[in-house]
């Protein structure tokens, strides 16, 4: 008998997992080094850490401002961070090797199923070439786009500013380089009033979030919806629906008082940014308390499923009032535009469902208690995080090293997906175990 038994090799999501692990941790040590920072000095590990976890995952949530702390180099660092994070670690490995001529292996290819959120793995490499293509065509005319306002405003500056707020808001990233203009963690609230700069933000967040295999439906079937994949027709509805609502909720209530101009550039840009974005155009401290709720439900959600967002996903929202409206006309079988939606879909929107609103209210109230602050407003912060949003109401620069370590792990838990974190710790998922006897319980 063999004194050694053989390594038990990696799942698909615990190498994901790893990929973004290593990448955090490879971004922090790099924000570290004197030259990362304007003032030459060591950044503390846990600053660049936050930093770090907070650029790969896409959530834009911030201790040091990235205007005034942060060196070119360093901001440099960050937005390659955030594009590699918004891309996915699989997906941008993958593309090297392809770019290169390497072949993918049948290994390779699954990862990129799991790591995009594909249905089948025939043509995942196509659609990699695609997901490449189709995130640089975009993120470069975002920022031509941009350039005139941003250069009319900062001068040669404004290159860089257009550049770097394409990728981040492509990415639904939410970083800015606007401190130095508009004060330190000032977001977008300078430019508020600039159509030039707020549309192109607003359009560039949608089209990150709707997921690259929405993106390629539309590339194929152009304005034939009818032979749009189901997912991709739910989605499109759920974010015209998730975009439309907060909009006029936003016109008629927070932003009554602004002249017609900022109402609609406000309104718009607010219902759009939770939507795992980070930007902001108005201080979230003065909105109302219907406002600030809205934002929070809209941060749950998050984006779509293989896209550069995080959250729960639309997709999640519509199977679970789908499941609602079909309990409600005691249908057995759950169907969304005439086709039929497995059990086990349901399920895992339900198990969503629980870990996201549980882990974010315990969360908060760890935080209250640990900082003495208002739950509400750290509810606001756990449902950012979470949502890998990074709205904030500027609380968290100020928080103790437990807030903060509880934020960082709701980022990589946002980004990296609570199923997918599920299927790595528990091996034997899926497995069959014999049926227990059926006794009924009472609900609602």
């Amino acid at each position: 008998m063999n004194e050694f038994t053989p390594k038990k090799k990696l799942s698909t999501f615990q190498i994901i997992i790893l990929g973004f692990l290593g990448t955090i941790l490879l971004g922090a040590l790099v924000l570290m080094l004197p030259f990362s920072s304007r003032s030459g000095e060591w950044t503390p590990f846990g600053d660049a850490l936050f930093t770090s976890t907070s650029a790969v995952c896409v959530t834009g949530l911030i201790v040091k401002d990235t205007a005034t702390y942060w060196s070119a180099f360093g901001q440099a660092a960050i937005l390659t961070m955030i594009q590699i994070g918004g891309l996915g670690i699989v997906t941008v490995t993958a593309f090297i090797a392809i770019i290169s001529g390497r072949k993918i292996s049948l290994l390779q290819r699954n990862l990129l199923q799991d790591s995009i959120a594909a249905h089948q793995i025939g043509g995942i490499v196509r659609m990699t070439q695609f997901i490449f293509r189709m995130a640089f065509a975009t993120e470069l005319l975002g920022a031509l786009i941009m350039l005139p306002s941003f250069y009319s405003a900062f001068g040669k500056r404004g290159i860089w500013m257009a550049f770097f707020h394409s990728i981040s808001a492509f990415c639904n990233a939410g970083f800015d380089v606007m401190g130095a203009d508009g004060g330190e963690f000032s977001s977008l609230t300078y430019l508020a009033s600039s159509p030039g700069v707020v549309i192109p933000i607003c359009l560039l967040i949608i089209s990150g979030g709707l997921g690259f295999l929405t993106w390629d439906d539309v590339f194929v079937h152009k304005l034939d919806i009818k032979r749009y994949r189901m997912q991709s027709k739910a989605i499109l509805l759920c974010n015209l629906i998730l975009i439309a609502v907060p909009a006029l909720l936003f016109f008629f209530s927070d932003f009554a008082a602004q002249p017609m101009k900022e109402r609609l550039l406000l309104s718009g840009f607010q219902a759009i940014t939770p939507r795992t974005a980070g930007f902001n155009t108005a201080e979230f401290s003065s909105m109302t308390g219907a406002g600030r709720a809205a934002i929070i439900f809209l941060m749950f959600i998050g984006g779509s499923p293989g896209s550069t967002a995080g959250g729960m996903k639309t997709t999640t929202l519509v199977v679970l009032y789908a499941t609602a409206a079909a309990s409600i006309r005691r249908r057995k079988n759950l169907q969304i535009f005439g086709r039929r939606i497995e059990d086990e879909t349901i399920k895992n929107a339900g198990t969503l469902l629980v870990l996201y609103l549980s882990l974010a209210f315990a969360g908060a109230l760890v935080i209250s208690l640990t900082e003495g602050l208002p739950v509400d407003a750290c509810i606001f912060e756990t449902a950012s995080a979470i949502g890998t949003v990074g709205l904030t109401l500027g609380i968290t620069p100020s928080l103790g090293a437990l807030s903060r370590v509880i934020l960082m792990c709701f980022m990589f838990f946002g980004r990296v997906g609570g199923l997918t974190l599920m299927f790595a710790a528990i091996s034997n998922a899926g497995a069959e175990v014999s049926k227990a006897p059926v006794e009924k319980i009472s609900v609602g």
